[in-house]
């Protein structure tokens, strides 16, 4: 049974009235309990994301996000969700964003040297997952309309790359935003009904969020200088690094972003594979409505260099490769690096390493974005976070591994 019958079916099982409907039917027609009653912005973040059993994936003192990458089986108003994730601000619910078929998570990415059979698949998932979009699109916006009533056309987002056009439904002080863009993603947000009428839009001035990134910088004893409260992305399988790591920098600096969306303006590939000028590009009207402006800027593999932005709360993005070779030097010291509190001790037994990283071989095939979020003066080390969840958050490197595998781009969103 196709997914469209399935949610005419379960409509007409449940008994609901065309725009008439109240928590228990939403949560039935859902097939998800999100609602306890008609108010979902003063719920417990947290309670409801153990309830849904999706996983944290980013804690700051001001807002929180779990995310759940669903298996195959589970459905959304009948459809096939690949991405469920819900946002916290204040310890309450803030938003939830569900994406159904799209070019990421729906497609494998393709590594170098792929088979001729794994090529035969991928194309095959590329048409599967324009189909879907068409075809989800249709389903979703029947059983929106059966629920909510016939939606209103809307924009939500700023900045001409960055901006979607939507099919909107208003409930009980929550909206229902549906946009479907041409071969992209079928995505749906539900967001307070203010938000909405906002198109998602903030303004932070300057002078604040100066004072917010200072604060954020913490030294401690053993002389890292590190940068907190940087929220996580977890970009999943994909070859999303690009778009998940500018997603979680343009949180930091309070503008509003989403990962799918960047990718869409950065003209990610199916599967993955994103370009650095057409993300800046495309993110750079919303950053810029923000107050902020990125600078592309020439960096030194040095602590002192690097302390310029971490200094002043400001994270960099990096473009490296990432290669099997340097990530199992990363992983290899962590635990050791965590119990080492005397800094001349550790900077003696990186004395090795650092003659070691001559010999790493830079992957083309491995380019990878991440975050540089700290430094240690006195051992010489860089601190790296990637968007690939919770554990990733925070590694230790030397200067020489970092540049060994480096492609010298570096990025600052700066006020």
């Amino acid at each position: 049974m196709n997914s469209a019958k399935w949610a005419i079916l379960l409509l007409a099982f449940t008994g609901i009235a065309f725009g008439a409907s109240t928590p228990d039917e939403v949560n039935a027609a859902f097939g998800v309990d999100f609602f306890s009653d008609d108010n979902l912005w003063d719920d417990d973040a947290t309670i409801l994301a153990q309830k849904l059993a999706w996983p944290l994936e980013s804690q700051t003192s001001t807002d929180l996000s779990y995310r759940k990458y669903p298996g195959p089986s589970e459905r959304v108003l009948g459809c096939r969700s690949y991405s469920n994730a819900l946002y916290g601000e204040d310890g309450h619910v803030s938003a939830i964003s569900i994406l159904f078929a799209n070019k990421g998570d729906a497609v494998d990415s393709l590594k170098e040297g792929a088979s001729a059979s794994d090529v035969r698949e991928v194309k095959g998932q590329i048409r599967d997952y324009k189909k879907g979009i068409i075809e989800d699109k249709k389903n979703l916006t029947l059983v929106l309309t059966k629920l909510f009533g016939n939606p209103v056309p809307d924009r939500f987002g700023e900045g001409r790359q960055t901006t979607e056009l939507v099919k909107r439904w208003d409930w009980n002080g929550h909206s229902f935003l549906l946009a479907a863009p041409r071969d992209e993603y079928v995505a749906l947000r539900i967001l307070p009904v203010e938000s909405a009428k906002a198109g998602g839009r903030s303004r932070i001035s300057d002078a604040v969020m100066k004072a917010r990134v200072e604060s954020r910088v913490e030294t401690r004893p053993n002389g890292d200088v590190i940068l907190k409260e940087m929220p996580m992305v977890n970009q999943g399988p994909k070859g999303y690094c690009v778009p998940a790591t500018w997603e979680r920098v343009m949180r930091y600096m309070g503008v509003p972003a989403d990962m799918y969306i960047l990718a869409m303006a950065g003209q990610s590939g199916a599967g993955g594979g994103t370009s650095l000028e057409a993300i800046r590009a495309g993110a750079n009207q919303s950053i810029a409505a923000a107050g902020r402006r990125i600078v592309q800027e020439q960096i030194r593999w040095d602590p002192n260099a690097i302390a310029r932005y971490i200094d002043k709360g400001l994270p960099i993005i990096w473009a490296m490769f990432s290669t099997d070779e340097f990530n199992d030097a990363a992983n290899s010291r962590q635990a050791a690096r965590s119990g080492t509190p005397d800094p001349a001790t550790w900077k003696k037994e990186l004395a090795e390493v650092r003659k070691s990283a001559r010999k790493f071989h830079v992957d083309k095939s491995k380019a990878h974005v991440c975050l540089i979020i700290g430094y240690n003066k006195q051992t010489g080390e860089v601190a790296l976070s990637d968007s690939w969840g919770p554990a990733f958050a925070e590694r230790w490197v030397t200067c020489e591994e970092a540049k060994a595998v480096s492609q010298d781009l570096f990025y600052v969103i700066q006020f």
